[in-house]
């Protein structure tokens, strides 16, 4: 018996695969797998057909030695998963008359009528445990044989949840010595991730434990770090020293860790030093503003219908000078104007979308007392890019700016 044993998680439903819903089970075991030291290679989703779900447990059989399955419990005929786990396992479905009674129970408790479909719930695959649902009618189960135990589990949320809190985790507990997989994330801004990852080098990228990977996202880079140790105290000094490693590396580049969010690391940083910013925004009303919801003297804001009317309250013809050019130098006059200490410029025009035959639908420029910068994009408000991107970026290179003069 393995003591750190591979799992692997097979989402099954039809509904997965035709985008209707999203597979959170999935996501949500591989955490809790991930927590007490089992590792997870792979996932697959398959629908209900009987011969892909059983190809798919057989697979995950040659891969893990935990299989756990979500779905297809259900009283209908496309709820298929008991038959396919007795099919890989080669073990016959057995009536279980006291599960019978038990779903009886239940829905007499809901004041509703069984109905005969409900019957095949109670069939189970020959020397299958019963894991009790009290949250729900589908009974789950768990089988051991020689190619690995198969964990079969609801695939309502609330039902799966509880059951993997109450039973599967204390099972494999007790079943396998496990060790602690911990992991920490690092938050990181203004920096693309093939910058990112050159500075960071392969030689930490591929170190093993603790584990170093990148995650990108709009406008951002996360940098996570897993590691894997007999306890958590001891994986918890394996990411400390790893995490002092790559701050010598990209130290500048981290506002934050886990749960530290760019908004909150920026509006910290004005309030402990005291700092006024003022933000003008055209055509995207709150894309940097609403990113502060406090009533502050450290925030001003004016808002625009569109950039036309910032050209005209300045007296500047869009023809003399480029989106960009024009956002950098209001920017500049507006922190000066209004005495502030920062000054950001948002310029977007509400009437261009991503695919727009336009060079540059938005820009934005922050002006401070030592720089300015600015980035134009080439959509406008209706892009759905438009408010993630310039507020990462506008957020990000304040929050850049800020340190290099503050500290």
């Amino acid at each position: 018996m393995p003591d750190n044993p591979n799992a692997e998680i097979v989402a099954i439903g039809t509904e997965l695969l035709l985008g209707e819903i999203t597979d959170t089970n999935s996501v949500y075991l591989a955490r809790q797998l991930r927590d007490i030291g089992v590792n997870v290679f792979f996932m697959t989703t398959v629908g209900d057909n009987l011969t892909r779900i059983a190809d798919a447990i057989s697979a995950a059989l040659e891969r893990a030695e935990i299989v756990i399955t979500t779905g297809g419990l259900g009283p209908t005929v496309d709820d298929m998963t008991r038959q396919a786990i007795a099919d890989v396992l080669g073990r016959p479905l057995l009536f279980h008359e006291s599960l019978y009674k038990a779903i009886e129970d239940r829905f007499r408790g809901f004041g509703v009528e069984m109905t005969a479909n409900n019957r095949q719930q109670a069939y189970l695959p020959e020397c299958a445990t019963h894991i009790e649902n009290p949250v729900g009618t589908a009974p789950a189960f768990l089988v051991e044989s020689e190619r690995g135990v198969v964990i079969s589990l609801p695939g309502v949320p609330r039902e799966m949840k509880y059951l993997v809190t109450e039973s599967v985790i204390p099972h494999l507990l007790r079943k396998y010595e496990l060790g602690v997989i911990v992991a920490r994330t690092l938050r990181t801004a203004g920096i693309g991730e093939s910058s990112l990852d050159d500075k960071i080098g392969k030689a930490l990228l591929n170190e093993r434990n603790p584990s170093v990977g990148l995650a990108a996202h709009h406008g951002a880079v996360d940098v996570r770090v897993t590691a894997k140790a007999d306890s958590r105290s001891n994986a918890v000094l394996l990411l400390d020293q790893m995490q002092a490693r790559l701050e010598e590396r990209i130290g500048d580049d981290v506002f934050g860790v886990d749960d530290a969010t760019l908004e909150d690391v920026v509006w910290e940083h004005l309030r402990k030093h005291n700092l006024k910013v003022h933000v003008t925004e055209a055509g995207l009303p709150g894309v940097i503003s609403s990113a502060w919801n406090e009533e502050s003297d450290a925030l001003q804001t004016r808002y625009y219908d569109n950039p036309d009317q910032v050209f005209a309250h300045y007296a500047v013809s869009p023809a003399e000078v480029s989106l960009t050019e024009f956002a950098a130098d209001i920017a500049a006059r507006i922190r000066i104007r209004e005495d502030a200490d920062a000054s950001i410029v948002v310029l977007s025009y509400p009437d261009l979308d991503e695919n727009a035959d336009v060079a540059l639908g938005s820009a934005v420029a922050i002006s401070t007392a030592e720089q300015i910068r600015f980035r134009g994009y080439g959509f406008g408000t209706r892009s759905h890019l438009a408010r993630e991107w310039i507020s990462r970026w506008g957020l990000a290179s304040l929050w850049r700016m800020l340190k290099e003069e503050q500290g």
